[in-house]
């Protein structure tokens, strides 16, 4: 039986392993096959307060880790399977692990970057490959850049990617936009910003020197060509990662976790959710780590409510 269970280890999830330690909460983190998130995927973070010079993404993450260690959060591998939150104490079926029972839960599994699974994608991740304009753009000052996607979001960073890159290209697969009319409308008269619609994308190329852009295809025509680049941006949206749940938790149509405004709690007493997971606007390493405060302070209460109620009920 443990006090409670963390399952995901990004900020958000190794904040609230911090703070739980912390009070002598004793907490459990369960970390996947990925240890440490998104974060992990990129190369030097800039905008994370403390670190003036910036810190890699994957060494944050790894201080993170230790600081919850040193005050005696322990860490154990493996994949949550299923929960069942129908009775206390909630059971979690972690694959490499386990059956696990907890008190209470914070749920901080992050959302994935939905990607166009082409060649020289998945290898250039960190290398000019991104999916975070606001992480990622100041890297690319004076450059080049495409951003692939016909969404609000797409538009949305293809404006704020124009403060950096000298040129902007946005590349579609229809020649119709999916974004509202009033974004559209904001980045067809952004002068930096051009269009590839109407192209299926088909290859990150890259060289020696680095990025040199993306291998499309006329959708018209049939015919391909190299746009150049010296960065991608991916703007297809994000896939929250909620799918062990089994519907337990409330969640948004997109399956976003829904927790009662201003705290972490969701529908489940004792269930808390934290970072991108219950967050589909910011996704920011700094909001996912606030996030993950709230969760430990409000699991914290929650957990010294329940024990004084058992202690009344015995008395």
């Amino acid at each position: 039986m443990h006090k409670t269970i963390i399952i995901g280890t990004g900020p958000a999830g190794l904040t609230a392993a911090i703070y739980l330690a912390r009070a002598n909460m004793e907490p459990l983190v369960i970390e996947g096959w990925q240890p440490g998130g998104q974060l992990t995927t990129t190369t030097e973070i800039e905008n994370f307060p403390g670190f003036p010079e910036g810190i890699l993404g994957s060494e944050l993450m790894s201080n993170m880790r230790k600081q919850a260690q040193r005050f005696g959060a322990t860490f154990r591998t493996g994949s949550v399977k299923s929960v069942d939150f129908s009775e206390r104490p909630y059971t979690l079926d972690v694959e490499g692990i386990g059956e696990l029972k907890a008190e209470s839960v914070i749920i901080s599994t992050g959302a994935s970057a939905k990607y166009l699974g082409i060649p020289g994608e998945q290898d250039n991740i960190g290398r000019g490959v991104s999916t975070c304009a606001t992480c990622d753009g100041f890297f690319f000052r004076g450059k080049k850049l495409i951003i692939v996607g016909g969404g609000d979001s797409a538009m949305e960073e293809a404006g704020f990617l124009t403060r950096f890159a000298s040129e902007v290209t946005v590349v579609n697969r229809r020649e119709e936009l999916r974004a509202s009319k009033i974004m559209q409308d904001r980045a067809r008269s952004n002068e930096k910003i051009s269009w590839n619609l109407n192209r299926t994308p088909l290859e990150v190329v890259a060289g020696e020197q680095g990025l040199q852009g993306m291998k499309v295809r006329n959708n018209e025509t049939g015919e391909e060509e190299l746009i150049e680049s010296d960065g991608v941006f991916i703007a297809i949206g994000h896939t929250p990662n909620t799918g062990f749940l089994n519907g337990q938790i409330t969640t948004d149509e997109q399956g976003y976790i829904i927790v009662k405004p201003g705290t972490s709690e969701t529908n489940i007493p004792g269930v808390f959710a934290c970072g991108d997971v219950q967050d589909n606007k910011y996704r920011q390493a700094i909001t996912a780590a606030g996030s993950g405060c709230m969760a430990a302070l409000d699991c914290e209460r929650y957990l010294e409510e329940a024990h004084s109620l058992q202690t009344a009920v015995k008395a």
